[in-house]
C-alpha cells in the first residue's frame, strides 16, 4: 500500500501524538508499505523553530524508511488564541498545497491523524481533489475538549470547528479512536460502530525496558542515589495540573527520602518553575525537554511514575500513553486520571489511583509507596507483563495495517 500521513507534530519534536505517528508509520513500512508524512517543521511545543529548519517553506527528509515532507507553520512562544490560531491555519494550507503538489504518485489511503482538527480540513481538501479514501483518527474530541480545558469559548468559532469535525466522520471510510470512551461518544453521536475502530495507545517494548545500569548513572548523575524518585516526563500543559504535584511536592519537603523529577517543556512550565522558586522547594528537580530514545533511562531511574490529569469529566475517556512507558520500563504509576485509565491500571495491577488534582493524596500515596519497594517492584511487574500482551505499539500498528490492507482490496 501507499499511505499518505497527516500529523502535524513528528519526530524529532516529543510527545505523545509524534511518537504514536512515528510508531505507526515505521511499522508500516517495516511491513512492506510506503509512507509519506506530511508534518510541520519542527517547533513544538517551544514554538521556535531550529536554526537548521528557518527560512524554508518546506523540507523533505526520510526516517527509517519514512518519507517526510516538512512544511512551514506560523510557530511562536507566545501561545495565545491568536497565535495558536495563525499555527494550525498555516498548517492546514500548507500541508494541503504539500499533498496536492509534493507528495508524488497514486495513494491508495489518506490517514489524518488529529487533533488539531485542522488536519482534518487538510485531508478534506486532498482527498476530494485528489480522490484518496481518507481515515481519521481521532486520538482526543475537539473542539469538545479544549471547551472544556477553557482555551476556547467564542461560540461561532466553536460551531463551525464542531461542523468541520462531523465533515470529517463523514467522509472518512473509517474513524480510528484510541479509547473506548472516545467510541462511545462518537456513536452516541450517531456514528455508525461498524465506521468505528478502537486502536489504543499503547508503548514500544523494545524500546522502553528497565535497564539497571543506567539507573545507577542516571541517579547518581542528578545526585539522588538514595532517594525515592516520583517522575513525570511528558508535556507541561494546561491539562496536566502539575501545579498540584508541585503543591505535594511542598507537601513533603521535609521527607528526605522522597524527590520529585519532572521533565519537558510547554506552556505551562515557566509557570511550574516559578511556583517551585517561590516554595523553595530542594525536593523537586526540573529538566528541559529530553530525546524520545532517553526517556528509558530517567523512567529506568524511577521509582514510581507520576500520571496527573486535570479534574474534568472528559478526562475520564483519557488514556495518556505515558502509563504503557512507564509500565514498559516496570515502574508503577500514580494515577490520577478516573475513568477508563483507572480500569486498564485496576486490571493489570500496576499501580495506585488517586483523585485528579488532590496534592495531599498524592502526598500520602508517595509516602507510603517509598517504604515499600517490594509492592512497588510488583506493580511495575505487573505493568510490564500487561502492556507486551496487550499494549505493543509494534502489534497495534500491524492490527491496524491489515485493517487499512482490508479497505484497499
Amino acid at each position: 500500500m501507499r499511505i499518505l500521513y497527516l500529523s502535524q507534530y513528528f519526530f524529532p519534536e516529543v510527545g505523545a501524538t509524534q511518537t504514536r505517528a512515528y510508531e505507526m508509520a515505521s511499522n508500516w513500512v517495516r511491513l512492506g508499505h510506503h509512507v509519506t508524512l506530511i508534518a510541520e517543521l519542527p517547533n513544538h511545543p517551544s514554538g521556535i523553530i531550529p536554526p537548521a529548519y528557518r527560512g524554508r517553506l518546506y523540507q523533505i527528509d526520510r526516517l527509517d524508511g519514512i518519507e517526510i515532507i516538512r512544511v512551514w507553520v506560523k510557530a511562536s512562544p507566545v501561545k495565545n488564541f491568536r497565535n495558536r490560531i495563525l499555527f494550525y491555519l498555516t498548517y492546514m494550507f500548507n500541508a494541503a498545497v504539500a499533498g496536492i503538489f509534493l507528495a508524488r504518485g497514486r495513494y491508495d489511503l489518506l490517514y489524518a491523524s488529529s487533533p488539531p482538527l485542522f488536519v482534518g480540513a487538510s485531508a478534506l481538501i486532498v482527498s476530494y481533489l485528489r480522490r484518496i479514501p481518507m481515515l481519521f483518527e481521532v486520538r482526543d474530541l475537539w473542539p469538545e475538549s479544549a471547551v472544556a480545558l477553557g482555551e476556547l469559548s467564542n461560540p461561532r468559532f466553536i460551531a463551525w470547528s464542531t461542523r468541520l469535525e462531523e465533515a470529517c466522520y463523514r467522509r472518512a471510510k473509517k474513524v480510528i479512536v484510541v479509547t473506548s470512551d472516545i467510541r462511545e461518544r462518537l456513536v452516541r453521536r450517531g456514528i455508525s460502530e461498524e465506521k468505528i475502530l478502537l486502536v489504543p495507545n499503547g508503548a514500544n517494548t523494545e524500546l522502553f525496558q528497565f535497564d539497571p545500569a543506567i539507573r545507577e548513572r542516571i541517579r547518581s548523575g542528578l545526585g539522588l542515589q538514595d532517594k525515592f524518585i516520583a517522575i513525570y516526563a511528558g508535556i507541561h500543559g494546561v491539562a496536566q495540573g502539575l501545579e498540584h504535584v508541585v503543591e505535594a511536592a511542598r507537601l513533603l519537603q521535609n521527607e528526605a527520602n522522597i524527590h520529585f523529577l519532572l521533565i519537558g517543556e510547554g506552556p505551562k512550565k515557566a509557570e511550574i518553575a516559578a511556583l517551585a522558586e517561590r516554595y523553595q522547594l530542594n525536593n523537586l528537580t526540573l529538566l528541559p525537554e529530553q530525546p524520545r530514545n532517553d526517556i528509558p533511562a530517567y523512567l529506568s531511574a524511577a521509582d514510581i511514575a507520576l500520571i496527573p490529569l486535570r479534574k474534568i469529566d472528559i478526562f475520564k475517556g483519557a488514556l495518556p500513553s505515558k502509563i504503557f512507558d512507564a509500565w514498559a520500563c516496570c515502574k508503577p504509576v500514580l494515577l490520577s486520571v478516573d475513568g477508563e485509565a483507572r480500569q486498564i491500571m485496576e486490571a493489570a495491577g500496576g499501580g495506585i489511583f488517586i483523585p485528579p488534582e488532590a496534592p495531599e493524596a498524592m502526598a500520602s500515596a508517595l509516602r507510603s509507596l517509598s517504604v515499600s519497594p517490594q509492592e512497588c517492584e510488583r506493580m511495575g511487574q505487573n505493568g510490564r507483563a500487561y502492556t507486551v500482551q496487550h499494549f505493543s505499539r509494534r502489534a497495534l500498528a500491524e492490527q491496524l495495517g491489515k485493517e487499512l490492507e482490508m479497505l484497499v482490496l
